[in-house]
């Protein structure tokens, strides 16, 4: 019986025992402030591409530079390039979207015509065009082909509407080049209106950015002193345009459409691809921003380098 007691009173010794260890380590520290919660986001560590373009002072592409020309930072911190590559023989996606608002009536067979011409310049066996027609609806008469026939119907088979869904049309093309592999382009050729789009700005910007498209604008302005142009459309492809590593033109005529399409063309085929391990695995924001400088060249302070804007560590559900 003593032999039992004692059993009973060691045992509850040690429960006492652990229950006061278990109070300890929940118990506060005195002098030590709370953690608190954590907001630092963890991305898994991927290849991050960039394409860069990089002009003279007279806008002309600028070819010939070396891997150790180019310095490459990820909010603000030195990143090591893995790949470096000039663009000319990587596959190339393009979404090529033509506004067919009412707005553009008397504009859009010389619209269809230059844009004939521009897929006849660019295509190459290896790449791919897909053709979207955008009024109040969107519509996308090719899929992605090299097909020169197909696309030509494509463009030819295009058709007036009322309204004008613009941020649509960008939101939807780019999520057409979401999956594609190589260089994914947006040109877009638009008076730059918007009337009906279920989408909107911060939408359309965000598609495109992960899409990691770079969207070329083609802004076509009938009458340049017209009071009834959509500036507030046309600043916003200005600033999409840029933040994507595109560029944007005005086009009052048929020559100076021809030329910008020409534009677009010579800097497609003078593109860099430079790559990237992120050096940071921990991220306070989804969004990662990306600064590429030129260095070597005599000249370089005159150069000018475009690139998009940075990428989302996460996409977005569609």
């Amino acid at each position: 019986m003593k032999k039992n007691a004692l059993l009973r009173l060691a045992s509850l010794i040690l429960v006492l025992g652990c229950r006061a260890a278990l109070h300890a380590q929940q118990a506060p520290v005195q002098n030590q402030p709370p953690v608190e919660a954590q907001s630092t986001l963890k991305v898994d560590v991927k290849l991050v591409n960039v394409y860069v373009t990089v002009t003279d002072a007279r806008g002309g592409p600028v070819a010939g530079l070396k891997k150790e020309n180019f310095i490459l930072k990820e909010d603000g911190k030195d990143q090591a390039i893995s790949v470096f590559d000039k663009e000319s023989g990587v596959p190339l996606s393009i979404a090529l979207a033509i506004d067919t608002s009412l707005s553009t009536r008397r504009d859009l067979p010389l619209e269809q015509a230059s844009a004939k011409r521009f897929a006849q310049a660019i295509l190459r066996p290896v790449d791919a065009l897909s053709v979207f027609g955008f009024s109040e609806t969107v519509l996308q008469s090719t899929s992605y082909t090299s097909d020169l026939k197909r696309i030509d119907d494509g463009i030819e088979h295009i058709r007036l509407g009322a309204a004008t869904a613009m941020f649509d049309a960008i939101y939807l093309a780019s999520r057409s080049l979401d999956h594609r592999q190589g260089r994914k382009v947006l040109v877009l050729i638009t008076d730059g209106g918007d009337t009906v789009s279920k989408m909107n700005y911060q939408q359309a910007l965000r598609a495109a950015e992960e899409a990691e498209c770079i969207v070329y604008s083609i802004i076509v302005v009938p009458i340049e002193s017209s009071a009834g142009r959509e500036t507030g459309g046309e600043h916003a492809l200005i600033q999409l345009s840029e933040d994507t590593g595109g560029k944007y033109y005005y086009a009052t005529s048929v020559s100076q459409l021809d030329e910008a399409f020409r534009q677009i063309s010579d800097e497609l085929r003078t593109q860099y691809l430079l790559a990237y391990y992120p050096s940071q695995r921990l991220s306070n924001s989804q969004f990662r921003s990306i600064q590429v400088n030129v260095t070597g060249p005599a000249d370089a302070a005159s150069l000018h380098v475009r690139h998009r804007a940075g990428y989302y560590t996460s996409k977005s559900a569609f």
